[in-house]
């Protein structure tokens, strides 16, 4: 997920762990800890030149069980040698800071891997990306009411036990919301089976996902063998059904797919991929169907997509520079959420 429910979760980690013995020093730890994972973002970005090989090495091996066994230890080791010095010795144990940094840095890939994105939790014994895709990226209603639980805790004394039960209370909270939008996810899958079935596709598989911000409106996307259809369903609907079904070609001509950057892609998107010419170029555009429309009318407003460029005997990623969206795609989206 974002960054900001990333750091909420390693430091409330890190306060039920060490929070009574140096107080909100665990929340700042805790929150390192959960932010650690993501610096693939950066490493990625050091070790490829090319953007489809970054990409790819994000929510890698950082992301994985493994990962956050062996840097626990490290990074434990070497907060409780810098740290358990002078008048802090003895107030901390080897084993505390182990502990809290496993948990701030396992929590991270495991709460990643509910987001449609997809987390290769199992490197390097299998590169299979878990994703359940019942949570968006980013989600206020999972993060705020943890945040505000966080924030009242600072202000109580380490050793008050209403400081612990704030914390406590905000990962119950937050875990109870994600208990929902999983219940949810099971519903939402039972209206677009009826519905695609209903409408008469003949579909290989399909895939529901929770559009961004929210976890109300609803996407789906089925695969046929020449297209993809995809629908829109919002809690707020009269009818319990996916009004409306467009279509959109896979458009798998227009380059080589059996290319290895092209074969990574489909990997990553999981197979659910459009392609799109570009006027006047050789250039590719390339749309992840896991993610949802902007514009639910529009399949070119794709939330995530990007523009291929070929480099010699690779395929690259042309550095995104678009438009922000505009307001009937802004308008569109807040009408379909408000149901119909």
């Amino acid at each position: 997920m974002d960054s900001l429910t990333q750091i909420v979760l390693g430091a409330a980690c890190g306060e039920l762990v060490l929070g009574k013995k140096i107080g909100n020093k665990a929340l700042l730890f805790g929150a390192i800890g959960g932010t650690i994972p993501d610096l693939d973002v950066f490493i990625g970005g050091w070790l490829y030149s090319n953007e489809i090989d970054a990409m790819a090495f994000h929510r890698g091996f950082m992301h994985s069980i493994l990962f956050a066994v062996f840097s626990s230890f490290l990074f434990g080791w070497i907060t409780f040698k810098l740290y358990n010095k002078g008048k802090r010795s003895e107030t901390t144990t080897l084993k505390n800071w182990i502990w809290l940094y496993f948990l701030a840095i396992f929590t991270h890939p495991l709460l990643d891997s509910f987001t449609p994105y997809g987390t290769q939790l199992f490197l390097p014994f299998s590169d299979y990306r878990v994703a359940f895709n019942n949570i968006s990226v980013v989600d206020p209603l999972y993060t705020l009411p943890f945040l505000i639980c966080l924030v009242v805790a600072i202000f109580y004394n380490r050793k008050r036990t209403r400081r612990v039960a704030w914390v406590k209370t905000g990962v119950y909270i937050s875990s109870a919301y994600m208990l929902f939008t999983l219940g949810n996810k099971i519903y939402i899958n039972r209206v677009f089976k009826k519905s695609f079935d209903e409408a008469g596709i003949s579909y290989s598989r399909f895939s529901t996902q929770p559009t961004i911000f929210n976890n109300v409106l609803w996407y789906g996307v089925a695969e046929t063998e020449k297209n993809y259809k995809i629908g829109f369903y919002s809690l707020l609907d009269t009818k319990v059904k996916v009004d409306t079904i467009l279509t959109i070609p896979k458009n798998r001509k227009l380059l080589d797919v059996n290319h290895p950057d092209i074969k990574t892609l489909t990997w990553f998107s999981n197979g659910y991929y459009n392609l799109v010419p570009i006027d006047s170029s050789e250039n590719v555009q390339y749309l992840d169907l896991r993610y949802p429309l902007l514009n639910p009318k529009d399949f070119t407003t794709s939330v995530f997509k990007f523009e291929l460029k070929k480099d010699g005997n690779r395929w690259d990623m042309v550095p995104f520079s678009g438009n922000p969206p505009s307001k009937k795609d802004l308008n569109e989206f807040l009408k379909r959420f408000k149901g119909i």
